[in-house]
């Protein structure tokens, strides 16, 4: 009934009417054992929830998937957990407090706004949409039900995207006009080769894994991990989606970012020939006002500049670059290089950002103290959207412009359009959460 009643009303109420002013009834700030579930019983998924299940205030209380063995493998470490094929269920019982969405990107939209609907708090693995309509979806529900949430841009807890932030943000660098992103490797020219033609496994729903994205026959490597699901566009976005949150998410947050203004992306498939339809190559630029921002990737070339070379292998880095010098970094070091003596003071910045206590720990001790988590559903849109409206533009071969104020695509009908996902029925796009 309470869920009814929210979406009964979602389109009468103005927006930011909060769920006590409607009437609906509100669950107290969570003091004592946390109730957990996961929808998504993959390797991220099983990780999120073992983290979460050590701590002594959380109790691991459902699992759901829609794939019977995966399903099962999970249930083996929480057998008094309940297991479910289809997730709507189990937002039913009101008993949960969170909800672990671990699920393949397409399914992330719907699954959190049914969460938020359900009155659960969420934790949500990256990438946070594949649609610029997803991404406002998303945002907007968690605002409206007033929901605690957490993008699973894990990297975002550790000590050395701190010291960057506050290098940055000291200013001794001078002005950052230029930030430089990339993450590439070589999977050679077979990438992840292609899938025997054979129907899906009998415990696997595949229509249901499917969901509201597109119709299309049994992949066997498409449904195997999320690695493989950044070969598919459709399901994932493509590795700009697949890594891009965990890399964009210093720069965003160092030079605190807005939207973008414009963004242009150019790439394709130009040397692999396997599965899937993501490009192998990708340019982006984006501009922000007094600054640009690149992002490079590549399937067949793992050269990194100052992050390694030679043994193909998986790299990633930011650069950032100002007046008086330059700051490198990746997930564990940074380095910086000064323009010669025009930095005159490379000491290291006091400490000032404190230190996390775990991701995951963060986003329980947010659900109990109703305090939003670092990375909101509202500061990631802000990593998201500029990722999203680069594979916009990376389809459409033009300049997207996009204005922050208003958060509409400007000028161009047609890229406005595609930004919003047609769901296969009877699966329906949240319309009322744009």
């Amino acid at each position: 009934m309470r869920r009814t009643a929210a979406a009964s009303t979602v389109t009468m109420a103005p927006f930011l009417i909060s769920a006590q002013a409607l009437g609906l009834e509100e669950k107290a700030p969570a003091s004592g054992r946390l109730r957990i579930a996961l929808i998504g019983c993959g390797r991220m998924g099983r990780e999120n929830v073992q983290i979460c299940g050590k701590n002594a205030d959380v109790e691991i209380a459902a699992l759901c998937d829609v794939w019977k063995s995966r399903l099962d493998r999970a249930g083996e470490r929480y057998p008094s957990a309940k297991r479910y094929h289809d997730y709507r269920k189990m937002l039913d019982d009101q008993s949960l407090d969170g909800v672990i969405i671990a699920t393949p990107p397409h399914w992330h939209c719907r699954q959190t706004v049914d969460a938020c609907e359900a009155g659960k708090d969420i934790y949500l693995q990256k990438p946070m949409s594949l649609h610029l309509s997803e991404s406002l979806a998303v945002r907007n529900a968690v605002r409206k039900h007033d929901r605690i949430c957490q993008i699973g841009t894990q990297i975002h807890a550790t000590e050395n995207y701190r010291r960057v932030v506050e290098w940055i943000r000291s200013g001794k660098l001078g002005h950052v006009s230029v930030v430089r992103t990339f993450n590439v490797m070589n999977q050679g020219p077979n990438g992840i080769g292609y899938a025997p033609k054979t129907g899906a496994p009998v415990d696997l729903d595949w229509n249901q894994w499917l969901g509201p994205y597109a119709e299309r026959s049994y992949n066997a490597l498409l449904a195997s991990n999320a690695s493989n699901h950044c070969w598919f566009m459709d399901y994932s976005g493509g590795w700009t989606c697949g890594m891009g949150p965990h890399i964009l998410d210093l720069p965003v947050w160092a030079l605190d970012l807005g939207y973008p203004e414009s963004v242009y992306s150019t790439g394709g498939r130009f040397g692999s020939d396997c599965d899937g339809d993501a490009p192998d190559t990708q340019e982006v630029t984006w501009k922000y006002p007094k600054m640009a921002m690149t992002w490079w990737m590549s399937t067949v070339n793992s050269f990194g500049f100052d992050f390694g070379r030679g043994k193909p292998s998986r790299r990633l880095g930011v650069y950032f670059q100002g007046g008086r010098g330059t700051m490198y970094c990746d997930y564990r070091k940074h380095e910086v290089v000064p323009e010669g003596n025009l930095l005159t003071d490379t000491t290291p910045p006091e400490k000032s950002i404190p230190p996390s206590p775990g991701h995951e720990r963060e986003w329980l001790d947010s659900i109990k103290s109703r305090k939003q988590t670092t990375c909101s559903a509202e500061y990631h849109s802000k990593v998201d959207v500029p990722l999203v409206l680069a594979n916009l533009s990376q389809n459409l071969g033009r300049t997207i412009r996009f204005d922050g104020q208003t958060e509409q695509i400007v000028g161009d009908e047609e890229a406005a359009r595609l930004s919003v996902p047609e769901y296969r029925s009877p699966w329906k796009f949240p319309h009322e959460y744009l």
